[in-house]
């Protein structure tokens, strides 16, 4: 008498797992990249408005304003829709300071060359600016350090300071002017000493890593 044929072969097949498919890579080219590096082309447009009628025209400097305040506000859409929609990309990470960093060091040097903000005060913001990009690029290997959020209330602050030099007030705005850009400096160099500790934290794991690999 025959056995009746076995079960175990399509049991073994049943019991396997199935295979769990890879998660779809987010594209370099999305929306969210997109309005960073729209960011980047307002950037030359902005210092021309700026410079237009020797810096003195309200009509360009209103453009100007609108150019920057434009410019600044891509800044808030670009980190929400790439965080709403999964688009955060290795690429905006680096792209979206670098774009913040160009989009302020134009309007400062530009209102230090118009004489309207010291010197010092442009000189101190770019220092902390290049030096937390140099450090980006220092630990890139080990991974990518992203903005803070002591990053983000400094950027506000300097985008609010830099908004009311831009703007043609009156003289008695002065005061308000410098509170805010005394602000935005106090964060410019707190949030900078922030980045020096973290950055060396990365480097030293990942250096702890590699040796342990």
């Amino acid at each position: 008498m025959s056995a009746a044929p076995s079960d175990a072969g399509g049991d073994a097949r049943e019991a396997q797992p199935a295979a769990v498919p890879e998660p779809t890579p987010v594209p370099t080219l999305n929306l969210a990249n997109l309005l960073t590096m729209s960011r980047l082309v307002l950037v030359p447009l902005f210092v021309i408005a700026l410079f237009n009628g020797d810096g003195t025209d309200t009509f360009w400097r209103a453009i100007a304003t609108a150019l920057f305040a434009i410019a600044s506000f891509t800044d808030q859409v670009d980190g929400w829709v790439a965080r709403k929609y999964g688009l955060i990309t290795d690429f905006g990470k680096i792209a979206d300071p670098i774009a913040d960093k160009a989009l302020i060091g134009a309007a400062l040097v530009g209102l230090s060359v118009l004489g309207e903000l010291g010197w010092w005060v442009t000189i101190v913001i770019a220092v902390r600016e290049v030096g937390v990009t140099l450090l980006r690029f220092w630990v890139i290997k080990h991974g990518v350090i992203p903005a803070s959020r002591g990053g983000k209330a400094k950027t506000l602050t300097q985008v609010a300071a830099i908004t009311a030099y831009l703007l043609p007030l009156p003289a008695s705005a002065e005061i308000v002017r410098w509170v805010l850009m005394g602000l935005a400096l106090l964060l410019t160099v707190v949030t900078g000493l922030d980045y020096v500790v973290r950055a060396v934290k990365l480097r030293a794991a990942g250096q702890r890593a590699g040796a342990g690999s």
